[in-house]
């Protein structure tokens, strides 16, 4: 499993978990910060290879 896809599944778990407790509301903006660099990482990762 490419790295990128493991850190975009945490991502998901993470922004999931924060909307769900309310109380813990810096988890949301985890999970969105974890997104956005997974998916540049994925960008980057892809057109690395395909050259």
């Amino acid at each position: 499993m490419p790295s990128w896809l493991l850190i975009l599944i945490v991502g998901i778990v993470l922004l999931v978990f924060g909307i769900a407790v309310e109380a813990a509301q810096f988890l949301i903006w985890l999970g969105i910060i974890v997104l956005v660099v997974s998916l540049i990482l994925g960008l980057v990762g892809g057109r690395g290879r395909k050259v």
